[in-house]
């Protein structure tokens, strides 16, 4: 398992948005700021299986993330991993959980709720500046 290095878990542990990387079937990235939760070993991202990222996942599932410190936007940390689950979430529940863990405005489940799904990477490895 990789492992974060010392000094900066917080930036996964707060509230701050994550740029995905996923790689389009022609071979070209497509990168956009996303919602993520990371229990300690994995991140998970809200996601629906209507968009253009899940179908690259779907195909190939390496992905990047990385977050800037807002503190200091020199300092970063890149997570480089792989899709391992695609979870289905037809009530929209984990992204009322991201939505409360990001302070959005919503109450009640995304009208797409029915194509919610929850994309779990696994680390593989970490780097920093």
């Amino acid at each position: 398992m990789a492992t974060v290095p010392e000094g900066y878990e917080a930036l996964l542990v707060r509230p701050l948005y994550g740029h995905l990387a996923t790689v389009r079937p022609d071979g070209t990235p497509q990168v956009n700021a996303m919602w993520f939760l990371w229990d300690g070993e994995l991140l998970r991202f809200t996601h629906t299986t209507k968009r253009q990222k899940y179908r690259n996942v779907t195909a190939n599932p390496a992905v990047a993330m990385s977050v800037i410190d807002p503190d200091n936007p020199y300092r970063f940390l890149e997570v480089r991993g792989v899709v391992e689950e695609i979870v289905p979430d037809p009530t929209g529940a984990f992204y009322l959980q991201l939505n409360d863990r990001y302070d959005g405005p919503l109450t009640e489940p995304p009208a797409d709720k029915a194509d919610r799904v929850i994309l779990v990477v696994r680390p593989t490895a970490f780097s920093k500046q």
